[in-house]
Parts: C-alpha cells; structure tokens; sequence
C-alpha cells in the first residue's frame, strides 16, 4: 500500500489559528466549527492533519509546535498561498489596513476581505478561507492573527518583518495566554 500524500488546506491554517487565538482556554472541536462556521468533521479531519505536519504535536491532545508554527508563516504561507491585490471592494481591512497594523503602517492605498457588511473600500485580498470575514467579526485575536499573515502574504519587507515580530508576540510569547 503506497503512503497518501497529505497536504496542508488554507481551513487547517485558519482551525490553528482559532486554537492559537483561544489561549490557554479549554475548547471542543464542536466550538471551534460553530464560530468558523464548519462542519466538526472539517475540524476533525484539520486536527490531523496539522499533527502530521508537526504544526500541532503528533502524540498529544493538542499541542501547539509554536517555533514551527511561526517558521512555517514566516517563510511559507506566502508560498503556498500566494496573494495579489484586485479590484476595489466593500470589506473588512487586513494586511497593513488593518487596527493591529494600521498605526504603524501609513499608507492610502487599503486592502480588504471583500465582505458585504464591510465599512471599508479597498483592494480585494482573496481571505484564507471563505468564512475568514464572518469569523473576525467575532473574534479580534483571529482578526488579528489573519491580518498579520496577510500582511506577510502580500507586503514588503517593513511589513512583513513588523507583522513577523507581532505574531512571534502573539505565538512565541504567548501574549494570548491567560
């Protein structure tokens, strides 16, 4: 029997986000998929395959590998899920647009999620996945954590090594622990 090949989905990144996001408060798979808006079974089948690619630690319940959690956004995501910005759009700020980066970060051009109860018109970014928007409304940490991986995804070098620093803050460090 040949060996299945198991690839990492933009959902894997966004259910270990949503764990990183959670702290050090307990949690079931049934509450990550209702606030990500998934089937339990989406989360299920994440978890694993987060554990295989050492994102998560194989042999416990959930462990997050934070060091190779951030190597892999920090020299990954980018990669495998390329980004370019597109049309203007109603939606809901990332990257350097958004709070988490904006104060830092001036620019006029903004870039958005395309969200129809968005406030702000900007240059669509395609989200990780598609109920990203809906998902930040209600969580800020997750808002945060995806903004800064977009900033990665499509920034230059300032941003990108700012956006670095703050999610090694909220990865590393622990700035989300209670």
């Amino acid at each position: 029997m040949k060996p299945k090949q198991i690839f990492i989905s933009p959902l894997d990144i966004l259910i270990l986000l949503k764990i990183i996001s959670l702290g050090d408060n307990k949690w079931y798979q049934i509450d990550i998929a209702e606030s990500l808006d998934i089937s339990q079974s989406e989360v299920s089948k994440s978890l694993k395959r987060l554990k295989t690619s050492w994102l998560l630690a194989p042999n416990s319940s959930i462990v997050i590998m934070r060091e190779n959690v951030l190597e892999f956004l920090r020299y990954g995501i980018k990669y495998i899920f390329p980004q370019w910005p597109g049309s203007i759009v109603r939606g809901i700020p990332t990257a350097h647009s958004a709070p988490v980066l904006n104060n830092e970060i001036l620019s006029t051009e903004n870039y958005v999620w395309p969200y129809a109860k968005g406030q702000v018109r900007g240059q669509s970014i395609i989200p990780l996945y598609p109920t990203v928007p809906k998902a930040s409304n209600d969580d800020k940490k997750l808002y945060e954590l995806l903004a800064l991986i977009d900033a990665i995804r499509i920034g230059n070098a300032r941003e990108k090594e700012l956006a670095y620093k703050k999610l090694k803050n909220r990865i590393i460090l622990g700035e989300y622990n209670n």
